[in-house]
C-alpha cells in the first residue's frame, strides 16, 4: 500500500495538548504527536505539519528525512480516527478494530503497516467494601516504516511516561518506529507484573485467612480472586504470539529484536506465575469448604448432644405426667426428690461423656 500523502494546507487535530495529559472535556482524543529525527523531537503546530516534514524530505541536504512521526490517541472517535487514517493510509479493518476496542491481543499485517494490539491491566478499589478488581483497557499500535499511532482505550496504560523516557534517549528513539513499539509493549508488561504481584499478596491474605485458628467465610473472596485471575489471564496469555512473531519481523532492528525477546521473557514468568495462582485458589477453596464442612459437623455433634440431654427429663416427665391412677411413686413421699435425682444424674452422665469423647 502506498503512502497517502498529506494535502497542502490540511490542518489536523490544531488544539494542542500538553504531553502526556488528558484534559477534562476535551474536543480532540489526540493526547501528544511529534516528529523524531535523529532521535530527536521536533514540535509542529499540527499533525499535518509533522507529516510533512518526514515526508516531504525537507531536513536533510539528501532529501531524507530519516525519522517518523509519534501520535497517540485516547479514546478517538470515529471522525478522528478515520481523519487521521487518510493521512497515514491505515486499513480500513484495522481502522474499525481500534475505533471499537475489546479486541483479543494480536498482531496484523496491512502491506507495510503492522497493527498491534495488546491489553493493559489494572488493580483497583471498586463494588462494595472496596474490594480490589482488575480491570482491563486496550493499546492498539499502528507502526509503518515512517510513523507510529498509538490508540489507548480505558484508564490503565498512559504513554505518556513512556514517550518522556524514551526522548531521554535519542539513540534508541532513532531506531525507528520498532523502538517505539518495544517500549509499548515493556510498559505493558510491567504493568501485568505490578498487577500479579497485588494479586498475589491478596492470595496470601486469603491463604492466612483459611487457616488462621479463628473461623471466617473466605468463600466470597477466593471466588473473587478465581474471577480476577481469569480476567487477567485473558490480557497475559494471547499476547505471546504476537511478541514472538514481532521477534521475527523485517522491520524491526536487530538491536530491538533482542529487546523484544527480553519482553517475551517476562511476559512468559508472568504468564506462568498467573497459572499458578489458580492452581493455588483450587486447594485453597477446598480446604475452606472442608473447614467449613467440619465445622457444620461440630456444630451438629453440639445440637444432638444436647438434644440427648434434654431426652432424659423429657421422657420421665413424659411418663409422670400421663396420670395415671395406679402409679406407686406418685403417692411415694420421697418420689419427687427421687426423680429430679435419677434426671440430675442421668443429665451429667450424658454431659461427662459427651464432654469426654469431645461432642461438647
Amino acid at each position: 500500500m502506498a503512502m497517502t500523502r498529506v494535502r497542502p494546507g490540511r490542518a489536523l487535530f490544531k488544539t494542542r495538548r500538553p504531553s502526556g495529559v488528558q484534559a477534562p472535556g476535551r474536543d480532540s482524543a489526540v493526547i501528544d504527536w511529534a516528529a523524531y529525527i535523529d532521535g530527536h523531537r521536533v514540535c509542529t503546530d499540527t499533525v499535518a505539519d509533522a507529516v510533512r516534514l518526514i515526508r516531504d524530505g525537507r531536513l536533510t541536504s539528501e532529501g531524507d528525512s530519516a525519522g517518523f512521526v509519534w501520535v497517540g490517541l485516547h479514546e478517538p472517535s470515529a471522525t478522528e480516527l478515520t481523519d487521521l487514517a487518510e493521512v497515514f493510509g491505515l486499513h480500513p479493518l484495522a481502522v474499525e478494530d481500534a475505533i471499537h476496542a475489546h479486541q483479543r491481543p494480536k498482531l496484523e499485517r496491512y502491506d507495510d503497516v503492522h497493527f498491534v494490539v495488546m491489553k493493559t491491566v489494572g488493580y483497583v478499589s471498586s463494588g462494595p467494601g472496596g474490594a480490589e478488581v482488575v480491570e482491563t483497557g486496550e493499546i492498539m499500535i499502528f507502526c509503518g516504516p515512517d510513523f507510529v499511532v498509538t490508540v489507548r482505550h480505558g484508564t490503565h496504560g498512559a504513554l505518556g511516561p513512556v514517550r518522556t523516557d524514551m526522548e531521554k534517549d535519542p539513540a534508541r528513539l532513532a531506531l525507528g518506529p520498532a523502538a517505539v513499539l518495544h517500549a509499548v509493549a515493556d510498559r505493558v508488561v510491567d504493568g501485568y507484573v505490578g498487577v500479579a504481584d497485588a494479586v498475589m499478596e491478596d492470595i496470601d491474605e486469603v491463604e492466612e485467612a483459611v487457616f488462621s485458628p479463628e473461623r471466617t467465610d473466605e468463600s466470597r473472596r477466593i471466588y473473587r480472586l478465581k474471577r480476577e485471575v481469569i480476567q487477567l489471564k485473558r490480557a497475559v496469555g494471547p499476547l505471546a504470539g504476537p511478541l514472538r512473531n514481532l521477534s521475527g519481523r523485517r522491520f524491526v532492528p536487530a538491536e530491538i529484536k533482542e529487546y523484544l525477546r527480553d519482553v517475551e521473557d517476562h511476559l512468559t514468568r508472568v504468564r506462568e506465575q498467573v497459572e499458578s495462582y489458580d492452581e493455588l485458589l483450587n486447594p485453597i477453596l477446598q480446604a475452606h469448604m472442608t473447614q467449613v464442612t467440619v465445622a457444620d459437623n461440630k456444630d451438629m455433634r453440639k445440637i444432638s448432644a444436647w438434644g440427648a440431654i434434654f431426652m432424659v427429663p423429657t421422657a420421665i416427665a413424659g411418663v409422670y405426667g400421663m396420670n395415671f391412677k395406679h402409679m406407686p411413686e406418685t403417692q411415694w413421699h420421697y418420689g419427687y426428690p427421687m426423680i429430679l435425682g435419677v434426671i440430675t444424674l442421668a443429665c451429667l452422665s450424658l454431659y461427662r461423656g459427651f464432654r469426654r469423647n469431645g461432642w461438647l
